[in-house]
């Protein structure tokens, strides 16, 4: 028996000994097929990708070394230049490039890097007619994340199994 369809047997007979212990068919172990999701659910608008993509580097920046290496460094500012070229609202990316070129990123201690990121935010909240945050107040918004064993750190823990 060639070694393809030997593995295939076994794979097979696997998932019908974990279905059969688990009362979970194969259709339902791997989701809703595309003609039984619900059609009602849309795409995200860009309004919504924005909010998400904006919680989402705050969060990074709060988390983001207070003497950070020139690696994090650099990285962070790969970050932002990967955003304006990969974003997937192309308007906002265009936009966001203007944004970054007069405005370059400032990531040398946490409070750098948060600080520019609210400023460079509150450009695009004016460009957009939004409300302006007030950056003093940017810590107390976004601060670090209460994560137990340095689990939020970006060198982590050295722990597998916190707390055992």
């Amino acid at each position: 028996m060639g070694e393809g369809r030997h593995m295939k047997e076994q794979t097979t007979r696997l998932k019908k000994k974990i279905n059969s212990s688990t009362g979970i068919d194969d259709n339902q172990a791997h989701g809703p097929r595309p003609t039984q999701m619900d059609t009602k659910v849309a795409p995200l608008t860009k309004e919504e990708v924005g909010r998400a993509t904006w919680m989402l580097l705050h969060t990074i920046a709060a988390q983001f070394p207070d003497e950070p290496t020139r690696q994090q460094k650099r990285d962070a500012k790969e970050l932002m230049a990967l955003l304006s070229r990969i974003y997937p609202c192309k308007e906002c990316a265009e936009h966001f490039k203007e944004v970054l070129k007069a405005n370059p990123v400032q990531a040398g201690s946490q409070a750098e890097f948060s600080q520019w990121l609210c400023y460079v935010h509150n450009v695009v909240n004016r460009s957009l007619g939004k409300t302006i945050f007030p950056c003093q107040r940017v810590n107390a918004r976004w601060g670090k994340l209460d994560c137990p064993d340095r689990a939020c750190d970006l060198e982590g823990s050295n722990d597998i199994m916190p707390n055992r």
